[in-house]
């Protein structure tokens, strides 16, 4: 099974209805009906939570969340994958930790509205489109 990392920036697009939001969420439909397998790092939840729950309130956080952890699996982030982001060198760190837990968990690809923050991934970068068009074939 096709397996995909989606940067934070993803999934604040659907939650929080962005104007990016329309390619992000047939991607969502698509790995509901399981024509891949998504993952968040788990450092993202609770990130996300945070900003939803500031823009929308706590009640709105918690069930976006809830919906969140329903349809993707967490991509562990520990000491080790902290340490590989580290080794990784990039300005961004956050993004090297997304990248060094999409590499740990077997990630085939991130995606994510970003590639400038993955320059040199050990784990291919696409964004909406192209993962979507990966996972159906089209």
């Amino acid at each position: 099974m096709k397996r995909l990392l989606l940067d934070l920036n993803i999934v604040l697009d659907i939650v929080l209805d962005r104007a990016e939001a329309a390619s992000a969420a047939r991607l969502w439909a698509a790995l509901e009906r399981g024509k891949g397998r998504g993952y968040i790092p788990a450092h993202g939840v609770t990130t996300i939570f945070y900003l939803v729950s500031r823009a929308q309130g706590s009640a709105f956080a918690r069930r976006a969340t809830d919906g969140i952890l329903r349809t993707f699996a967490v991509a562990s982030v520990d000491e080790k994958v902290l340490r590989r982001a580290l080794s990784l060198g990039w300005p961004d760190f956050e993004d090297a930790v997304c990248a060094s837990a999409a590499e740990s968990c077997g990630c085939d690809v991130i995606v994510t509205r970003d590639p400038k923050g993955f320059v040199e991934s050990p784990v291919r970068i696409v964004d909406c489109p192209a993962a979507l068009a990966w996972l159906t074939g089209a």
